[in-house]
């Protein structure tokens, strides 16, 4: 009979997912204090079944008097076993010297991660204690980073129980609602693993990373060990905090947020939505920010006029003011791709007291010139020709929004071989003289990489709902934007800044980003070469990795006084 396939995996957390368990902090603190091996465990030892160990970790009490009663039977076991303690000896000082050391451990992780991306639940089972320390504020930012990446995440102290008896393993079945042939756990303590074992679960003994992994990766079939790039983790809208503002009559803007710490805004282009950031929300709330991603003017549940006017560079930065003032933020960092970077590079200009910081993806800063005509120098460009296809009202929404799932599959792609359509690609020159934007390319297009089915019926249910007008009334703007931007000439945008370019972008080429510097001071440059238009969504890890290293320099030398400490 073939054996039942494994669909759970549950992780320890101390020994397994933070890489420290709480023998190996003893340990190190014995040798830190200069404590014979084992002192610690002789003193939990000495504390038995109602010792403050044991009652910490089934939550009859709180870190706090664990630590000091911990303490205390430290001082009587010194005393009984003529082994002297360290001249001043605190048990807290100790305790938050092992803690400061834990941190996640990124191999065990990312291997989560791609485990529930390929269907199984993951789940976390521990001992731990509640924390009611001063520095609380670490153990609830762990456990809110992994209570958005684990279906489960059940702890000792909140039911009672704790490893290594039979009755926890018992409540995690019944939590997670499997057998235990559905089950792998993996623990790096041997005795918790026997109770999981005779039930019929599978165990993994952690000794070290890359043996369990291989285990892990025997056991479920998934690739773990040797991943060039691990599936990040993208968020998904029913696990977000959603939010809306009214600006003003018959103008609403929809926003989801994300985490804690110095404000992030997002600003997406076109034809997309908030949804675009899904791999740099979570990333950037889990660096310590609080990122709010907009749903721009004219999009989606953003509810706005369709007066072409209202879509003007200078009406979107007022309307993102006001946003700001009813959010009740002094001032944001704000990352724009698209004509969300055209918006934030103005935000900058006009709004600097506004403006921690600005990035643009893709979207270059360049100030116009009085005197100069905006169309006639679009129109020297071929590759922008589209965006004059674009100006007539209720031409391209037509076509557009004949079919929503064709149009997006058909924009959306990457510069990949895989997203290539087969004898066909989409071409933005010439749209006007041959009568559409998607004219001659396929009526039923190959899924595209970038939006995965899901993601896909997110964005066709925002465009069922507010069309296509709104969006492209952003290019409708042009003169307007060109003059409002020409009254700022002289000025320099001076707050920290970051430009990114991707090499393989066909209309915003790195090159429209030449001179930058004459403009902006403190301008520092990311650039990602195997990399098309939508830079989020195509190359996310690279993408964060230079944001992430921009915003920590940028935080890193902020004022006390305006930015919240990490």
């Amino acid at each position: 009979m073939a054996e039942k396939r494994r669909l759970v995996v549950l992780f320890d957390l101390g020994g397994v997912l933070f890489g420290s368990s709480s023998q190996l902090l003893f340990r190190n603190l014995e040798k830190t204090l200069g404590l014979p091996g084992e002192f610690f465990q002789k003193v939990i030892q000495h504390g038995g079944p109602n010792g403050p160990f044991s009652r910490g970790m089934t939550g009859q009490i709180g870190l706090t008097q664990l630590i000091a009663d911990f303490e205390n039977d430290c001082k009587k076991v010194s005393s009984t076993s003529d082994t002297p303690l360290p001249e001043n000896f605190s048990m807290s000082g100790g305790f938050n010297e092992m803690m400061a050391r834990t941190g996640l451990n990124g191999p065990f992780l990312k291997a989560a991660v791609l485990l529930k991306k390929n269907g199984f639940r993951i789940a976390i089972l521990t001992n731990n204690w509640i924390d009611d320390t001063p520095s609380r504020h670490h153990t609830g930012f762990a456990l809110c980073l992994l209570r958005r990446y684990f279906d489960k995440v059940i702890e000792s102290c909140r039911i009672g129980l704790q490893k290594p008896d039979p009755k926890i393993y018992e409540y995690a079945l019944h939590e997670l609602k499997a057998t235990p042939e559905e089950v792998i756990f993996l623990d790096d303590i041997g005795a918790n693993l026997k109770p999981a074992q005779k039930m019929g679960m599978k165990t993994v003994l952690v000794k070290d990373i890359d043996s369990a992994l291989k285990q892990l990766q025997d056991l479920t079939g998934v690739q773990l060990l040797d991943q060039e790039e691990y599936v990040l983790p993208a968020c998904e809208p029913q696990n977000l905090a959603h939010g809306y503002v009214i600006i003003k009559p018959h103008t609403q803007l929809h926003f989801v947020e994300m985490g804690s710490g110095p404000v992030i805004c997002l600003c997406h282009g076109f034809p997309e939505s908030w949804l675009s950031w899904r791999f740099q929300i979570p990333a950037l709330a889990d660096a310590g920010f609080r990122v709010i991603a907009l749903q721009m003017k004219g999009y989606g549940d953003s509810v706005a006029p369709p007066d072409i006017e209202a879509y003007s560079q200078e009406e979107i930065c007022k309307d993102l003011v006001i946003f700001l003032d009813k959010m009740n933020i002094v001032q944001a960092t704000f990352i724009g791709h698209d004509w969300g970077g055209a918006t934030v590079w103005n935000m900058a200009l006009f709004y600097p007291e506004r403006v921690k910081a600005v990035a643009g993806l893709n979207t270059p800063y360049s100030p116009s010139k009085p005197g100069v005509d905006i169309m006639k120098k679009l129109e020297a460009i071929p590759a922008f020709d589209y965006q004059f296809y674009f100006q007539k009202p209720g031409i391209a929404e037509a076509e557009l929004e004949k079919d929503i799932n064709r149009t997006l599959k058909i924009v959306i792609r990457s510069s990949r071989k895989e997203d290539k359509m087969e004898g066909h690609s989409l071409d933005v020159t010439g749209v006007s003289k041959r009568g559409g934007l998607l004219v001659g390319l396929p009526e039923e297009p190959p899924p595209s990489s970038l939006l995965p089915e899901p993601v896909l019926q997110y964005y066709v249910q925002q465009y069922q709902k507010s069309g296509f007008r709104g969006p492209l009334n952003w290019y409708r703007n042009m003169e307007r934007n060109w003059l409002w931007n020409a009254s700022a000439q002289g000025r320099k945008i001076t707050v920290p800044a970051l430009m990114v370019t991707a090499g393989k972008d066909k209309v915003l080429s790195p090159g429209l980003s030449k001179n930058m510097e004459d403009w902006i001071p403190q301008l520092t440059r990311g650039h990602i070469e195997e990399c098309g238009h939508f830079t989020q969504m195509e190359r996310p890890a690279a993408l964060n990795k230079i944001l992430i290293e921009w915003l920590e320099g940028v935080h890193k030398n902020a004022s006390p006084q305006t930015t919240a400490k990490l």
